[in-house]
């Protein structure tokens, strides 16, 4: 697996020509499995950065929080995670910021035959929950039950476990449904178990209509207006990428080795997850939604999420002029 990173650094940063320009350098913070992947590895494939005046440099984190830690220790320049945490961590001084990289969330998951046809079922059942008792979708998900007169927290008996741990669980039946990430929902929808809702669903059905990202790329504020044009043609790349992914079948087949799944039934719904995903829009609108689903997730987590902050940091969000 190491060899499988060291080819891929060297895939990104070997050009085949040499340039007189010297390049600035951003320096990525990416988790070894990541979704990131794809489109880094898109970015090479097409051709798409080698005449912007930024070069690429990789270094692979174990784990979301090594890629925090990372980040504020100033080992890389930018990193994925979500804008929760960017603005909890600029209510306590830090000059983080956020842009969009992904809408898709997680779902909660069922078996095909399953009784559970609504929320409201789950009452008695079995539930796994990825993430812990902070993750954003189980609050949302308990934000939703509450308008059905439904408390989550004591109907149902919870159990938390890693998400590849989870899948087990509910394929070998200890679970009645599962809260899972949605690389990890979408690889049980192509083994037959259904979907019942999904984040982005979630937020509709508790009256958010934007579609409001759940990750993002996050960089020092200041250091991105020291170098604005390199982060906005970095962010615009990268999107182009994830464009040609679902566009293309072709560029689509040469990063599925990185998705470490054998059969394509799995490799499209992937593909399909991945793809719903893709920002099509980012601007007031969805920032001023975010407002709104801070407020449920700082009132049902009771500060634990979001800190003590009473409302979302202004400069949370980033955005391309």
């Amino acid at each position: 697996m190491k060899f499988n990173f060291f080819l891929l650094i060297a895939i990104l940063f070997f050009s085949p020509y040499s340039s007189s320009i010297e390049k600035t350098t951003i320096r990525l913070g990416v988790l070894a499995f990541g979704t990131v992947n794809w489109e880094l590895t898109t970015l090479k494939n097409q051709h798409l950065i080698d005449d912007a005046n930024f070069q690429l440099e990789i270094h692979p984190v174990a784990n979301p929080q090594a890629g925090k830690i990372a980040l504020q220790s100033g080992a890389v320049d930018i990193i994925v995670a979500d804008w929760v945490w960017v603005s909890r961590l600029r209510s306590t001084g830090s000059d983080f910021t956020f842009y969009p990289y992904s809408t898709t969330s997680g779902a909660l998951i069922v078996a095909e035959n399953s009784a559970i046809q609504s929320i409201k079922d789950l009452s008695g059942k079995k539930l796994g929950i990825a993430g812990g008792e902070l993750d954003k979708n189980w609050l949302l998900l308990q934000a939703l039950a509450q308008q059905k007169q439904l408390d989550l927290n004591t109907s149902v008996e919870k159990v938390y476990a890693a998400p590849p741990l989870l899948n087990q669980q509910i394929l070998h039946h200890r679970v009645d449904a599962i809260i899972n990430y949605w690389h990890f929902a979408a690889k049980l929808e192509a083994k037959g178990y259904r979907q019942l809702i999904n984040g982005q669903e979630i937020l509709q059905e508790l009256g958010i209509s934007e579609t409001v990202p759940t990750l993002g790329y996050v960089f020092n504020l200041n250091w991105a207006n020291q170098h604005k044009s390199l982060v906005n043609d970095f962010l615009k790349s990268t999107r182009l990428a994830k464009n040609k992914l679902c566009e293309s079948d072709e560029v689509w087949q040469q990063i599925i080795p990185l998705t470490k799944v054998k059969d394509s039934v799995t490799q499209n719904k992937l593909r399909e997850r991945y793809c719903a995903g893709r920002i099509k829009q980012w601007g007031k609108n969805e920032q001023q939604a975010a407002t709104k689903i801070y407020a449920i997730l700082r009132q049902l987590s009771n500060n634990k999420l979001t800190g003590n902050s009473e409302n979302l940091q202004p400069n949370t969000f980033w955005t391309i002029d």
